[in-house]
């Protein structure tokens, strides 16, 4: 499975971003698609995730309220719609998604990142 992400950038605070993400490759059936993050400094973090049961979303209590995430089943893509950003959320996003394969495992994925910077 490959993950292309897309929509990072610059953005001054108080500003909006939309991040998207599209999977591909081999026949498989995801369980959960998500949104991480990793800032100079620190260990990479949860901002969120979807899952394909039922559509249950987790947020990080840190983006809760200003983060959205959606996806298309259809097209096995994820959305990150980020309103009201602060210098804090300046991170590397990485899209992450969770497939279960044929033999009834699970398989985890990354993209390979986009920054997104917001500045004061």
């Amino acid at each position: 499975v490959q993950l292309v992400e897309s929509g990072g950038g610059l953005v001054q605070a108080g500003g909006s971003l939309r991040l998207s993400c599209a999977a591909s490759g081999s026949p498989f059936s995801v369980y959960a698609m998500g949104w991480y993050r990793q800032a100079p400094g620190k260990q990479r973090e949860k901002v969120a995730v979807i899952f394909n049961e039922g559509d249950r979303t987790d947020y990080a209590n840190s983006v809760n309220g200003r983060f959205t995430v959606s996806r298309d089943n259809a097209k096995n893509t994820v959305d990150l719609q980020m309103n009201n950003l602060k210098p804090e959320d300046t991170a590397v996003y990485y899209c992450h998604t969770v497939v279960t394969t044929s033999r009834g495992t699970y398989d985890s994925f990354w993209g390979q990142g986009t920054q997104v910077t917001v500045s004061s």
